[in-house]
Parts: structure tokens; sequence; C-alpha cells
């Protein structure tokens, strides 16, 4: 048995934890990553990147089969496949994977390949061999896809899949039900979709990306039911009927029952967090009721001294950059630097969806549950010339203000590329500029941005495009 020091040992080599590595290499502390799988994560390899180079490959099917004619760009007969689609995904996560390798070396940080077990007293036991941390243990062990075996659907990896699997299939099935509508569910609706599947998306809540704003989820729907998409939501599946080559779903939508028969299902319902076999309990490491890792929000220590938890396991919201952002505030906790807090109201959430839903702060559901005094300003693409010009008038830019100071409470973006314009709005909010602040920045013209522009102005009163 072999044993190695090191100042940090991280458990988990995905978006959280290599970041977190890079950062204590940065701030000259000795560290090593301990990962059992491909680094970069789930993030990396079956989640964030795979998905977003097939939702690229059906942005393009549907703009070619559908809008190129009225570009003035003719085109034979299309034929969009999956298969071709998905090994260029794999590529771009290979190319991405190996970028992580990449800047292991560069920063001299020692991967350790196997499960990694934590034991009390700041040590990991890896196979045969401990290691020891002389500064602390950074727990970034991730989360993985569910099913709901009390109905009856256990993921098979045949009929019915998680988004694991749907990402390596060879073709996409004639038709699928997708068991969930939040991020996941949502996007692989829009890529089965544009592939030819027919695609039913149900969600048990009252609407679709239930944890977005209200107006972003309706105009999302509205959208998916203009493309043939069937959309249920507040439905409950009772029971499922699971054959090798098909699944039948009875559900209860609206008071009414029905059956719904799909070559696949997939099941987008929630993720559960990584904790089990890691001696977390034997360390000392408490979880909460929830299975989350117990942390302090001021530092993300659990309740074992010089023990961390960031990324998935140590709470909602469970996102990569979000992951990333703990990773970076860990290591310097640890260095001993006194890092700025996170404001976790102001982690951005973004379904990559076309059109995209780009969201920060408050959605107007909430600043009502919580009796804020707060004025809402609008502004569609359908009257911004950019989106004009691009033929994608889909969607708007929703800004909550807060009446008195004029602070962002809150954004909403549903556009083409919201996802790159919501950190407009997230700079401003860090900073506490107010919306008065955002309107006396300049927007370049046409660019979708001025929506941003003509929403702070309507929630002052003062739209000039609408």
């Amino acid at each position: 048995m072999a044993t190695n020091s090191f100042d940090v040992i991280v458990l988990g080599g995905g978006p959280a934890g290599y970041v977190c590595a890079i950062r204590c290499a940065q701030l000259g502390l000795s560290t090593a990553v301990v990962e059992k799988d491909k680094l970069g994560g789930v993030c990396v390899n079956i989640g964030c990147i795979p998905t977003k180079a097939l939702l690229h490959s059906a942005y393009v099917a549907n703009l070619v089969a559908h809008d190129a004619k009225e570009l003035g760009v003719e085109v034979g007969s299309v034929k969009a496949d999956y298969g071709i689609a998905m090994k260029r995904s794999r590529r771009v996560s290979e190319q991405n994977s190996k970028g992580v390798e990449f800047l292991m070396k560069k920063h001299k940080i020692t991967v350790i390949k196997g499960a990694g077990v934590l034991q009390p007293g700041r040590k990991v036991k890896v196979g045969a061999d401990v290691y020891e941390a002389k500064k602390a243990v950074v727990i970034a062990t991730g989360s993985r896809v569910k099913g709901i075996p009390q109905i009856g659907l256990e993921i098979n990896r045949t009929s019915v899949v998680s988004s694991d699997e749907a990402l390596f299939l060879e073709r996409v099935p004639r038709s699928i039900a997708i068991v969930g509508a939040g991020a996941v569910g949502t996007e692989f609706a829009d890529i089965f979709n544009a592939f030819g599947s027919k695609v039913t998306l149900i969600e048990a809540l009252p609407r679709i990306l239930p944890l977005e704003d209200a107006e972003s989820s309706d105009a999302i729907a509205k959208v998916y039911r203009k493309r043939g998409i069937d959309v249920l939501a507040g439905a409950r599946v009772l029971k499922a009927t699971v054959a090798a080559d098909k699944v039948t779903l009875e559900i209860e939508a609206g008071g009414q029952k029905r059956s719904i028969e799909a070559e696949k299902v997939l099941m987008a319902a929630g993720r559960a967090v990584n904790t089990e076999g890691n001696g977390f309990k034997e360390a000392g490491v408490e979880l909460t009721d929830r299975g989350f890792v117990t942390v302090n929000i001021a530092t993300l220590e659990t309740t074992a001294k010089g023990v961390y938890a960031i990324g998935d396991v140590a709470g909602p919201p469970m996102l990569a950059h979000k992951g990333s952002r703990e990773g970076v505030f860990v290591a310097e906790e640890i260095a001993g630097r006194h890092p700025v807090p996170i404001k976790y109201d102001n982690v951005p959430s973004v379904t990559y969806c076309h059109p995209e839903v780009a969201s920060i702060g408050l959605t107007e559901e909430q600043a009502k549950e919580r009796k804020l005094d707060y004025q809402v300003g609008r502004f569609p693409f359908s009257a911004n010339g950019r989106a004009r010009a691009s033929n994608e008038t889909d969607g708007f830019v929703k800004i909550i203000r807060g009446r008195k100071y004029g602070d962002i409470l809150g954004a909403h973006i549903v556009a083409s590329h919201a996802s790159e314009m919501i950190h407009e709005l997230g700079v401003a909010r860090e900073n506490e500029f107010t919306v008065e602040e955002v309107d006396l920045a300049v927007h370049a013209h046409p660019t979708l941005s001025e929506a941003i522009a003509e929403a702070a102005l309507d929630s002052m009163g003062r739209v000039i495009h609408l």
C-alpha cells in the first residue's frame, strides 16, 4: 500500500473539479485529481458539450428545411442523419476532454485514475493506494440521471434511455416520449424533432421549463407545438409497460387519461447526486435531507474539517458554470485568499433549444410571492431589426425592475442567441447597476442586444421602437 502526499486532492474531474485543481495549481498548491472516467466529467463527455453539438445540427436541419427558400437559398431534398451528427458530437467531446488533459499537464496536476474513497483525516483511497491531502480534500463527484422505478420506468438502455444513451444512438427513433421538460428534456425534444422523430414532451408540473419565468415557458411551448411536438404539461405518468421495442405510457392530464405508445422513452426527470460508496459518512461528511453534501455556505467546507464540496453534490443550481465558480472560490479559500462570496441569485440559467431561453435573478412569479414593488419592461424580437434580418423573430426580452431604485430584480430572454445576451444583465446585476445605467450604455445597431436596451426603457415607460 503506497502513501502519497499533496496539498489538495480533488475527487472528480468534471467542470467543478478540474477548474478547482487548475486554480489550486495557479496558487502554488500541489494538486491531484481523482477521476475514474474521462476528464471533463458529464458536461464535456455526455452532457453540455455533445448536446450543444447536436442542437447546432438540429438548428441547421431546421434552417435548411424550413427557412432556406425564404432566405433566397434553393436546396434539394433535405436528409437529416442523426448518426452522422452523433459522431460529430463525439469528436467535439473528445477534443474537449483532451483539452482538459492538456491543462492538467500544463499545470503539473497529478491525475489519479480510479474511484476515490474518502478516508478520515483528509485521506483518499484509490484501489490499494492511499493519498494524503495536507491542506484539503475537495469533493466534486457530480451527479447522474435517474429513472422512476415506482411506475415501471427503469432505465434499460434500449427502449427506456437516459440522455447518456440518447447521445450514442445511430439513428433517431420513429417516435419518442420524453418524460421531464426541464432543460435536458426540452433540448432533446428540439433535437429529435429536427431529425424526424414524432416527439411527445411530458411534464408533471403545470408548464414546461417550470423553473423559468412563465412567459418564457409559454413562448417555447407555442413554438414547439407549431413544429409538431406534442407538449403535455400538468401530465402525470401513471404506469409504464416496457417491451424490447416499444413503451406504452398511461398518463393523466387535465383530468383526462390517455395512452401514449413510443419506440423509446427518454428519462429527463431530474438527477441524483453521486454520494454513495464514496466513504463520506465514515469520514464525517454529513448529507442534507435532500441527499446533497452539507456545506457551510460561506466557505463550502463540509462537516468534516478540511473537506470541501463543490458542484452538483453541494446543492442546486446543478449547473456546470456554477460548479466551476465554486471550484475557483474553494481553491482561493484553501489558499487563504478570502475570495468574494458567490452570489447564487446571479448564476445564469440557459436552455439551448431554439430559440434559446436564458434567465438571471427572479421570475415575475417570485417577485409577486415576495410582495416586491416592481415594474416589467418587455421588448419582442418581432420589432427588432437584426432579428427580422435574420428571420428569427420568436421571443422577447423581459426585465423586472425594482420600482423605487431601478435595480434589476430579474431578466428573461427568449431568442436565437439568448445564451450570449444574458451576460450583459449578469454583469449589470453583479455590479449593482440600475436599469437606468443599462440604458446609458450605447447598444450597436442593428443587434439583438438592442432589445435589452428597449426592454430597459419599457420598464421606465419610455420604449422607443414599439
